[in-house]
Parts: C-alpha cells; sequence; structure tokens
C-alpha cells in the first residue's frame, strides 16, 4: 500500500523520521501490535506535486469493502481506554483505525504497522505522517503550501477523510494553501505540473517493505524528470537492513561513513557527488533519510525551519559512494 504527496511551492522543509519502534496498543478488548520496521509510513511526497505510488488503479468501492474481524483479545496488563473505531479490508490493505485520549491511529496491511498518528493536544507526531498527518503538519506549519496527494486505496482515503480529518485540510486556508487528493498511481508518467515540481519527498513502503523499484537507478532519474530546474528529492530509505562500510562493529558513524543502503546506493548511483545522508539521531532508530542536490547550507536551512525541526537538519552529510 503506497501514497504520495507533493507541494507546489519551493519553501524549505523539514520532516523528522523518528525511529521505528515496536508498540503495543491495548484496549479492553484489542490488542494491536504496530512493528516500525523497514517500511513505515507511507508515500510521502512533498514541497511541489509529484506523486509516488504504485500498482495499477483498479480499485474495490467501499460498498465492497470487506470488514475483517477485530484483532486478538489481549491481556489485562496495562489496560486502558483504548477503541477500535474501524477495521475492514480493502483491495490494498487491511485498515484498523485505533482512537486513544491523546492520538489517534492508523495501522495498514498484515504487518499493522502504524502509518498515521494524529495527536490531540500537539501538532508534531515525530512518526507516522500517513492518513493525511503529513499534510496536517505542513498547513499548520506553512499554510500558503500548495499540496498534491496520491493514494493508491480508495477506501483508505475514506477512512483518512472520517477519522482523520482529511477533508478538512482539502479546504483552502486563510493563506490560500490547500491538499488536493488524488486516487491513482503515483509513478504514473501523467502525473506532472508546468513546470515541474520544486521538491519530491519520499516515503514509500508497502507490506512493511521498501518498494524494491526504489532500489533501481531508473526510478530516481525518471523522478528527477519531474522537477524543476534545481529542485530536490527527500527520500525515506529505511534501514533495517542497512550495513555501514568501514565501520567493523556495524553502527552507523554520524560523521560521515558510506551507508551500505540500497535505496541509498541507488541514489547514489543516479545522482553522483549530488546526494547527502543523515541518520535520525534518536536513540535506536534505524533509519536513514537521503537529499538530493548539493549539501545545502545548514546553518540557513536550520534558521529557515519552525525550532521544533531546526536542530535535525544539521547531521546531513555528503554521500560518497564506496568504491
Amino acid at each position: 500500500m503506497v501514497t504520495a504527496m507533493a507541494v507546489a511551492c519551493p519553501p524549505h522543509l523539514s520532516l523528522v523520521f523518528a525511529p521505528r519502534v515496536r508498540t503495543k496498543i491495548h484496549c479492553r478488548r484489542h490488542a494491536l501490535r504496530a512493528s516500525r520496521h523497514e517500511s513505515g509510513t507511507r508515500t510521502l511526497f512533498l514541497s511541489c506535486p509529484l506523486p509516488c505510488g504504485r500498482r495499477v488503479i483498479n480499485y474495490r468501492s467501499a460498498s465492497h469493502a470487506e470488514e475483517i474481524p477485530a484483532p486478538v483479545p489481549a491481556s489485562t496488563e496495562d489496560e486502558s481506554s483504548f477503541s477500535v473505531l474501524a477495521a475492514i479490508t480493502s483491495l490494498h490493505n487491511d485498515i484498523v483505525v485505533v482512537d486513544t485520549p491523546a492520538s489517534r491511529f492508523l495501522l495498514l496491511d498484515s504487518t499493522h504497522n502504524i502509518h498515521s498518528m494524529l495527536n490531540k493536544e500537539q501538532l508534531l507526531t515525530g512518526s507516522y505522517w500517513g492518513g493525511g498527518t503529513a499534510a496536517h503538519i505542513m498547513l499548520k506549519l506553512w499554510p500558503n503550501l500548495h499540496l498534491e496527494g496520491w493514494e493508491i486505496d480508495e477506501i483508505l482515503i475514506d477512512m483518512a477523510r472520517e477519522y482523520f480529518g482529511l477533508s478538512e485540510l482539502e479546504k483552502c486556508t486563510s493563506a490560500g494553501g490547500s491538499l488536493s487528493v488524488h486516487i491513482g498511481d503515483a509513478f504514473s508518467e501523467s502525473v506532472r505540473v508546468p513546470g515541474g515540481f520544486a521538491g519530491i519527498i519520499v516515503d514509500l513502503f508497502s507490506d512493511g517493505k521498501i518498494l524494491p523499484q526504489l532500489k533501481e537507478v531508473t526510478t530516481w532519474l525518471d523522478i528527477e524528470r519531474k522537477l524543476m530546474p534545481q529542485g530536490r528529492i527527500m527520500v525515506n530509505c529505511g534501514g533495517a537492513h542497512a550495513e555501514v562500510s568501514g565501520s567493523g562493529d556495524g553502527t552507523a558513524n554520524m560523521d560521515g561513513s558510506w551507508i551500505q543502503n540500497s535505496t541509498i546506493k541507488a541514489l547514489c548511483q543516479a545522482f553522483p557527488g549530488k546526494l547527502s545522508w543523515k541518520r535520525i539521531a534518536e536513540k535506536d532508530s534505524d533509519n536513514y533519510l537521503a537529499l538530493t542536490g548539493p549539501l545545502p547550507d545548514l546553518d540557513a536551512w536550520s534558521a529557515a525551519v519552525p525550532h521544533q525541526l531546526s536542530m535535525n537538519v544539521k547531521d546531513w552529510r555528503t554521500c560518497k559512494l564506496a568504491s
């Protein structure tokens, strides 16, 4: 299951990809285990309209969605007031919506990975940006943005509108920004805008795994052709199976060791000398990010984003392919 989102304006944007963690959500009747491994959030394109979904556009209508059994009953440990608001299956997904006093969660596919998190008292989630969460954050921080979102699963869009406030994001903000939602394949050649996209952020996973197409150089060259001149691509490359070259203990060197991550390797081959990377700094994180183009002025970038995000941009390093 994949999604895509793009923004029609070029301001600097920074998203913080939090570590993938194992979460167990209890309710009095149900337990949902969400394991965040090399799969995670969803497809995310940002900064100027480009999509990135996949698969043939072939959907069941909501009326044909199959209701699926609620998750397996949980033990009585750590009971809290959690509730399962929806549990259905679509052509592309097992979809579960869980509500808690503080947040609402979207769990997808057979892995029950958390793909979206909507906090009720604060804006930033630290991770989990599917189901409209990323668009919600971006339009709050930059209300003038024009976002274009692509999602392969029509029923998932219905769920996001009902439970995650997606329909509110489709309305024009006071500053003129908005989100436009499209059902379809974001990899399609037909998904373009005149002049190209200012930037694209890619966060594409399916069934708990990064899409295999993202490990191919040709995929990135095709995406690059959708950019305007000097446009950039930012990518969540996963990392559960990443290895580090030149580090005998297999741990990541934050000072610049080349990460042998299959997606980063494909990107480095597609954009030789024009790729930067960083590893999420939070404890136990195994995610890596990549950014195309020359290494930005990190001080200027840090000063341009909200203070909650400012320190996260200073760990970027130039990526050099090991010979």
